[in-house]
């Protein structure tokens, strides 16, 4: 596998700066997300890769090797996309095999069959070879993308966004197959979503792109904990990060130039008001099986936080609420406290 080098690069499409100057690395055998709704960036900077958009400035690495000016075909990747893409005249079998066959890299049958029926066992979909394309479900016509993309054993997998038309269920089984194959070949992926369970999930590291630009990479982990302004905190975490004021709630220590404090479920210590002595009620519940999204009205401000499934509070109690070891960020959005990178 290969690693890939993105220095300084720009794409402008008319009037609309599509990647502004972006810096990247990604290491060999490394899966990396980039996290961020449409418009960002994402889908370009992988066609970039690709080689499928020529930048209008900078350059790209791949395996070491200068690949900017590259053909797609002279960049051994692969491309995995949104749709299934797949040829539905022919077999599941036949779809696997049709990267073996190209002109390019054409290869005995023979190899052919093992490889294909390799890669189907890897992507269980080996009981299938024989079904037209046309007659899969849509979670089994996924597996066949993806397994068209593992059969050439490229140096580098590109997925945009490869799971977002799938239900819910089936999106969370490929998450975890995805991330088990990629383990298992040490491949180098780059995947680019806009769906944060699955940067948090798949990733080594995550990439938040907007408006072009990378705002911070870094692990999920450091992502979550140590978001480097107000709009990488607003990325990650169910539910969103509550944003309020100095002062709605009281803090024991707030760093100078602290305009606005972030506060994760984590962040919340919730009781029940005694005495009179209440910082917010309880709007309403929303009961979730496993857990209960609360919400709760502070002042004139709406906080969510997460509560126990059991938990005695009821619509309309009076509560206390404390902060414990917030995010805290100045005035113009950035953490005070440092950058993670």
């Amino acid at each position: 596998m290969s690693d890939i080098l993105l220095s300084g690069v720009s794409k402008v499409f008319g009037d609309t700066q599509a990647v502004a100057d972006l810096d990247l690395h990604i290491g060999d055998g490394e899966f990396v997300v980039l996290l961020g709704p449409t418009g960002a960036g994402k889908t370009t900077t992988l066609r970039l890769v690709a080689g499928l958009e020529k930048p209008d400035g900078g350059s790209i690495r791949i395996g070491g090797r200068d690949a900017t000016t590259l053909e797609p075909a002279a960049r051994d990747v692969a491309f995995v996309f949104q749709q299934y893409s797949l040829y539905p005249h022919l077999s599941v079998y036949d779809n696997l095999a049709f990267p073996l066959r190209s002109p390019a890299r054409r290869m005995p049958e023979d190899q052919i069959g093992r490889r294909v029926e390799e890669v189907a066992r890897m992507v269980r979909i080996h009981h299938k070879l024989a079904n037209r394309s046309t007659r899969l479900s849509g979670g089994e016509m996924q597996r066949v993308a993806i397994g068209r993309a593992l059969v050439r054993r490229p140096s580098i997998y590109l997925m945009d966004e490869p799971l977002s038309s799938l239900d819910a269920k089936l999106r969370g089984e490929l998450r975890l197959e995805l991330k088990r194959i990629q383990a298992e070949l040490g491949a180098t992926v780059l995947y680019v979503t806009h769906d944060q369970t699955e940067a948090m999930t798949m990733a080594d590291r995550i990439g938040i792109l907007a408006e072009g630009r990378l705002v911070q990479i870094g692990t999920p982990r450091a992502i979550y904990t140590e978001p480097a302004n107000l709009h990488v905190a607003a990325k990650l975490g169910q539910p969103v990060i509550n944003l309020m004021p100095v002062g709605l709630l009281p803090a024991t220590v707030v760093p100078p130039g602290t305009q606005t404090i972030g506060a994760r479920t984590e962040h919340l210590t919730i009781a029940q008001a005694e005495d009179g002595h209440a910082d917010g009620v309880v709007d309403w519940i929303e009961h979730l099986g496993d857990q209960n999204h609360l919400h709760l009205t502070v002042k004139d401000r709406k906080l969510i936080t997460l509560a126990d499934a059991d938990t005695p509070l009821r619509k309309g109690d009076p509560v206390t609420i404390r902060l414990r070891n917030p995010l805290f960020f100045d005035g113009g959005g950035n953490r005070i406290g440092g950058e993670t990178q």
